[in-house]
């Protein structure tokens, strides 16, 4: 058995100097992602850092334009939320979807993201929604978050500590799950921005992650509707293929996906 210090932080700054100090440390909030791969001794991590009870990190917030949320809130948080389900309904139905109760009662957003799952829902969410990642030492935008399967922008030491999403005109979140781990097989979220501008995300499909759909968005911003999707073929090139469906049976879930994002967010 190896040896490993547990540390209950009372602050961001805190911590992040005992990531510091550590030879090997992580961070553990919902613990979904860094207590699996222990037990399974694929990580060895000198020093685990629980952040799941810093103030700092927990709660949501709203203004005019833009909804916060505090990288330690639950799943369960977000989708119970009347602040979000008046401000993005669609991120608390996305929220809502996410794994089953024990799974949404302790994982958080922040975690999510940052182990950015090709399968997780919060990626489409973010990237779909053009959020901004505040960290414990910069923001940065959605579009350069995402760097390819497990992999962020994040630094290493970096703490995610709130992301904020812009307020859109309107917008919804469309899943294929997976029977047993409730993960997307492929999941959708498209959203019309205030200002007219259209985004796509989807998730569980690409072999590079979550990704953007141009050709989608082109076509609702011309005609926000599901027809106007009828004439988009999605290629099964680089999307997965798995057991659980080959890449031609993710590239008809896109579209199929998609059209009823757009249905549901009217």
């Amino acid at each position: 058995m190896y040896q490993t210090t547990y540390h209950r932080a009372g602050s961001i700054d805190e911590a992040a100097g005992l990531f510091a100090k550590g030879s090997e440390a992580r961070y553990l909030a919902g613990g979904h992602t860094l207590l699996p791969v222990m037990k399974q001794r694929l990580a060895a991590p000198s020093d685990v850092i629980d952040i799941a009870r810093i103030k700092d990190l927990v709660g949501i917030e709203v203004s005019a334009d833009t909804l916060t949320i505090r990288a330690a809130t639950t799943h369960y948080d977000v989708a119970q939320s009347a602040d979000v389900r008046k401000a993005i309904p669609a991120l608390a139905d996305l929220a809502s979807m996410i794994g089953d109760p024990a799974v949404r009662h302790r994982g958080t957003i922040g975690g999510s993201l940052a182990n950015n799952d090709p399968a997780a829902d919060y990626p489409a969410a973010v990237l779909g929604l053009g959020a901004t990642i505040r960290t414990n030492k910069r923001t940065i935008a959605a579009d350069d978050f995402f760097q390819g399967l497990f992999t962020t922008a994040l630094d290493e030491g970096e703490l995610i500590t709130a992301i904020a999403f812009p307020i859109p005109a309107k917008a919804a979140y469309a899943k294929f799950r997976h029977p047993a781990s409730r993960f997307a097989l492929t999941g959708v979220l498209v959203a019309k921005t205030r200002s007219g501008d259209v985004r796509v995300a989807v998730t569980g499909a690409s072999q590079s992650g979550v990704t953007r759909l141009p050709d989608m968005e082109a076509a609702l911003k011309a005609n926000w509707s599901a027809t106007a999707l009828d004439s988009i073929t999605v290629s099964p090139g680089g999307l997965m293929g798995d057991i659980h469906g080959s890449a031609d049976y993710r590239a008809n879930l896109v579209k199929v996906m998609a059209q009823r994002a757009v249905t549901a967010a009217g």
